[in-house]
């Protein structure tokens, strides 16, 4: 599962970037700062069950701290985007090539209006965020559908004298872009193309069929940087106002938040809405002041948005839930003695099946059935796994 960080070019996305996977890469005050894509790991925040269960877990590739299990996530940042991108202009051909890869993206927008539409510098407020959030998504759109209705009416004609079904067209035409076939069919029926022949489709079908399928596809969360600055009050309303998915959020507070607890200045964990100064710390006046503020944004919005964004995408996006497979269903523990070592995260209505293929193929190949941990009742292939689920898979390769 990829998250894509996406956005005009100067608008925080690498500092967003940095204060959710603390890695080093350039923040800058000016356009294409990000050239190359930037990969790193960021972490999808969850109650973890250890305590539910009683138990001190000892994670093998996550974290668990104070109850709180950090799974982690790809996230890639790309470069920066300016309008007429789908037709070459700035860095749009690669950017686009780029964002294909995400499952989920984060749209980063200058809440406070204080880039123009390319990038640059202006007086805070008098930039247009909602303009920023349309033509992002106008963008990809166009690209999608150029690559849709390229020789589409000599495609189309052969599709129509083959039988082939239009669906099949589209998924083979789509390939790479990372969408299944079942998006694909859902995207032309809510379109209400399903009835009309591909060779009748016109260019704005096909802009409409492009509209839609991105938005199931490759949905999109509005994550309104800069919060903490009083111009972006009333943009952050007006995003909210339109109906999309927005999180007031204030990447430079959270790195930070982030950097102080390192330090051991702070105890704070990414997502929390508070932080407390640690005993015996001496803060200087400008420390006190800078930690004011965010404790008033905090205050306002619950949080500094930058985690929130990350689970949004992860569990009211992509509609995941973390499920935590063990070996002994008794001691919750991996055959090494790790207690709750893993969990994964799987799109909801994956089975117990599904999760044995995602520890290991074999594991699937020769499932024989599960056990849930909690009430120790056998359960099989097709059980629908539920948010927050331990259970342990029993296969003709884990007995061999």
């Amino acid at each position: 599962m990829i998250i894509g960080l996406i956005g005009k070019a100067n608008v925080g996305k690498s500092t967003f970037f940095n204060a959710t996977t603390e890695l080093a890469v350039p923040a800058a005050n000016y356009p294409f700062t990000t050239i190359e894509p930037n990969v790193g790991v960021a972490y999808a925040r969850v109650k973890c069950v250890c305590r539910e269960f009683g138990v001190q877990d000892n994670p093998v590739h996550s974290m668990c701290i104070d109850g709180n299990r950090f799974i982690p996530v790809k996230l890639i940042d790309v470069a920066g985007l300016v309008p007429g991108a789908h037709a070459g202009k700035g860095l749009g051909n690669k950017f686009l090539d780029d964002a294909r890869q995400a499952d989920v993206l984060i749209h980063v927008v200058d809440a406070s209006g204080s880039t123009d539409s390319a990038g640059k510098t202006v007086p805070a407020g008098t930039g247009d965020p909602m303009f920023d959030v349309s033509f992002v998504e106008e963008e990809f759109d166009l690209w999608m559908a150029g690559i849709t209705s390229r020789d589409w009416s000599k495609t189309a004609r052969e599709a129509e004298n083959q039988g082939q079904k239009l669906e099949q067209m589209l998924a083979k035409r789509l390939s790479g872009l990372a969408m299944p076939e079942h998006q694909i069919f859902s995207a032309v029926h809510e379109s209400g193309l399903a009835s009309k022949k591909p060779t009748q489709w016109t260019e704005d079908d096909i802009r409409h069929f492009c509209k839609v399928l991105r938005t199931r596809a490759k949905p999109f969360l509005i994550a309104a940087n800069k919060a903490d600055l009083t111009s972006s009050d009333p943009n952050i309303e007006k995003i909210k106002g339109s109906g999309l998915a927005v999180v007031p959020c204030a990447s430079e507070a959270e790195a930070m938040l982030k950097k102080a607890s390192k330090k051991g200045i702070l105890h704070y964990l990414p997502g929390d809405d508070s932080f407390e100064v640690k005993p015996g710390v001496a803060l200087s006046e400008p420390q006190k002041k800078a930690l004011d503020i965010v404790k008033g944004l905090i205050e306002k919005y619950g949080s500094t948005g930058v985690q929130e964004a990350i689970n949004i995408a992860c569990f009211k996006l992509l509609h995941l839930v973390a499920v935590y497979p063990v070996e002994d269903e008794f001691k919750l523990a991996d055959k090494k003695g790790n207690v709750l070592p893993d969990v994964r995260l799987l799109p909801e209505g994956s089975t117990a099946k599904d999760l044995a293929g995602t520890v290991h193929a074999d594991l699937a190949k020769g499932f024989l059935y599960a056990i849930d941990a909690r009430t120790k009742q056998r359960i099989g292939a097709d059980y629908n796994l539920k948010d927050r689920d331990v259970v342990k898979i029993v296969s003709a390769a884990s007995r061999g």
